[in-house]
């Protein structure tokens, strides 16, 4: 794998800033050279290990898109993809599905795709290989009420801030997007990060929950959705609700940077021990992003991906947004991924790594999920999930599943 993409990622770049709203997406920077997504047609003989997938934990992440799908007009187009037809295609594939998804049958399954799919991979220019990390749904200790140890604010969003899409008004700019606050008929930047943890601006008193761990409170920013246990026994789960308009900065390129961490062993767990270890610094530390998020309440199933519709768990895949639609299935050939079972608390960092090959789906975004070929796998909640997504930088390939044509 190309160090410059280490470089620039640091692992903490995995949907980093909660992308996975519905509405926003990713902070795309603006290249000399962006390179294009080329379809390839293929057949299901050609993806890696296809019957070997259950494919019955793809069920209920399929069916959840299908939901979105069919409630949309036959004739709009499918997304940003346009191989991928129209609505009223896919509402076809989708009727289709719910016959078959009540079989419990892998066999009935595969026979499925292959009878309403056609594989194409997916390059960028003539490359099919990319970069895939993973993301995971965060867990929390919090308070309604500011109290010991429940001291850590995490914000609304205020009502002052406005978000702009740029591309709504250069079409160059697509993918693009800042953020601030109006004055004097004016846009300006909003307050960073600093500013708003140390009380520094005009909404200190707009808080959603209180947490009793400043990390966690970072963590959660970079993941964009997460689980709060309740001093009170009760659960609630938070979502992303708008950001600050300051650009995402890795901080594991800082702690490199200082000499705190090397290249080979940067990762969510190092950067999480070395904060633990250092709570003099950690503040300066966290502070070189100035990126900041917002969250709101979220009830029902969750987390909430950029779809729109709760993820799941090892099948929902984080992608560029201004390239892919969501709810279209993909085919991921990863490399070089240390697999936890159920039974482990957590991922032996010297276990021999295992391909991924498995079917997933557009479902989300990120921040620094850009170009044809990147993919950030939300893994789920929990210490496994956690340990997973912290320690996957994987290089890898997909191929794309469209409706054949009639």
């Amino acid at each position: 794998m190309r160090i410059f993409i280490l470089l620039s990622l640091f692992i903490l770049a995995s949907c980093d800033e909660a992308e996975q709203q519905p509405v926003e997406p990713s902070q795309k920077t603006v290249e000399a050279h962006a390179p294009d997504l080329i379809l390839t047609q293929s057949t299901f003989a050609d993806l890696p290990a296809w019957e070997e997938d259950d494919l019955q934990t793809f069920v209920p992440a399929f069916k959840r898109s299908c939901g979105r799908i069919v409630k949309r007009s036959s004739e709009v187009t499918f997304g940003v993809l346009v191989q991928a037809g129209t609505y009223g295609d896919w509402q076809a594939v989708c009727l289709a599905f719910d016959q078959v998804a009540e079989a419990s049958d892998t066999a009935a399954l595969r026979a499925f795709f292959e009878e309403y799919f056609t594989p194409h991979q997916v390059s960028a220019d003539d490359n099919p290989i990319g970069l895939f990390t993973g993301y995971y749904e965060a867990s929390l200790n919090g308070s309604s009420a500011r109290k010991e140890p429940y001291t850590i604010p995490l914000h609304k969003r205020p009502d002052d801030l406005v978000m702009v899409q740029l591309g709504d008004f250069r079409p160059a700019l697509k993918g693009n997007r800042i953020a601030g606050r109006v004055k004097n008929g004016r846009l300006k930047p909003y307050e960073n990060r600093a500013q708003i943890v140390a009380g520094d601006w005009p909404h200190e008193d707009e808080v959603l929950i209180w947490v009793d761990d400043a990390v966690d409170a970072f963590f959660v920013q970079i993941q964009g959705s997460g689980l709060v246990q309740m001093d009170d026994g009760s659960v609630q789960r938070i979502g992303y609700a708008g950001q600050n308009g300051h650009p995402y900065y890795a901080i594991g390129r800082e702690l490199i940077k200082i000499g705190a961490l090397t290249k080979e062993n940067v990762s969510m767990q190092s950067i999480r021990a070395w904060l633990a270890e250092n709570p003099t610094q950690a503040d300066e530390i966290m502070n070189t992003n100035k990126s900041y998020v917002f969250f709101r309440k979220i009830t029902g199933d969750g987390p909430l991906g950029a779809e729109g519709i709760a993820l799941t768990g090892g099948r929902s895949l984080a992608v560029d947004r201004t390239l892919m639609s969501y709810g279209v299935p993909l085919w991921v050939d990863l490399e070089g991924v240390r697999v936890a079972d159920d039974s482990e608390n957590a991922i032996d960092a010297d276990k021999e790594t295992t391909p991924i090959r498995r079917l997933m789906i557009a479902q989300d975004t990120g921040g620094a999920i850009t170009g044809p070929v990147r993919g950030d796998v939300f893994w789920g909640y929990g210490k496994i999930a956690e340990d997973m997504a912290g320690k996957m930088i994987s290089s890898g390939r997909y191929w794309v599943l469209l409706p054949k044509k009639p």
